[in-house]
């Protein structure tokens, strides 16, 4: 392995470390004190029962304060979320499929666990697929897979939405930025798109970072 790739994955394990942190301290320090706030406000709307318009102030802060917590959650989720850890690839994307804009067919069964280097690769890089497909390909079918092969965790993100010729149109910072996160955990990207026929983004990682523990999550269609 060379210097330079060395450097990046030690960059890439700082980063990981650094988004468990931040979750951690979102989850046990601004997250545990608006819950207490929210409790706090329902004890308080009780208690002026007789003065509906107080009451009523009361309960609409606490609903706000309990968007916020929803709110402080999905970030958290963002920088990492909870069933990448828990669940691996297969229940964090099928679970990103579903919360999609438009609908997502999500076919990554069996897969087993890999090391978080390759983990969040993966799901990102297939995040990121997700979110150029929402933005550019119009009223599409996106369909996310990913599978295993005798030497490689292989995955695709393809739309059949209004596509773009890679001759005329130079890779943005979005798909710079795929590319870099697949080959920092020492894989390949490739897209393939034609105007009219849609795009498909596919992705390679040489399976040394697979962790031999098999996860048995369905997929997620919606």
């Amino acid at each position: 392995m060379t210097a330079p790739m060395q450097a990046a994955r030690r960059l890439v394990a700082a980063g990981f470390a650094e988004r468990e942190r931040i979750e951690n301290d979102l989850h046990d320090g601004a997250q545990q004190r608006l819950t207490w706030v929210r409790i706090r406000l329902a004890e308080g709307a009780e208690r002026f029962h007789e003065d509906e318009q107080i009451g009523q102030l009361l309960r609409d802060l606490g609903r706000e304060v309990q968007d916020a917590i929803d709110e402080l959650r999905e970030l958290a989720h963002g920088v990492y979320p909870e069933l990448l850890t828990s669940g691996g690839l297969s229940a964090a994307l099928a679970a990103a499929g579903r919360r999609a804009a438009r609908p997502v067919r999500v076919l990554a069964r069996g897969l087993e666990r890999y090391t978080p280097e390759v983990e969040i690769a993966v799901y990102f890089t297939c995040l990121a697929a997700l979110d150029n497909a929402a933005k550019h390909a119009g009223t599409a079918h996106v369909t996310v897979r990913v599978w295993q092969t005798a030497d490689a965790l292989r995955f695709s993100v393809c739309d059949t939405g209004r596509g773009f010729d890679p001759r005329r149109t130079p890779a943005g910072v979005g798909i710079r930025n795929m590319r870099d996160r697949i080959a920092t955990a020492g894989g390949t990207l490739t897209i393939w798109s034609t105007p009219a026929h849609g795009t498909r983004v596919e992705g390679s990682i040489p399976t040394p970072g697979v962790e031999r523990q098999p996860n048995e999550c369905g997929s997620g269609v919606r």
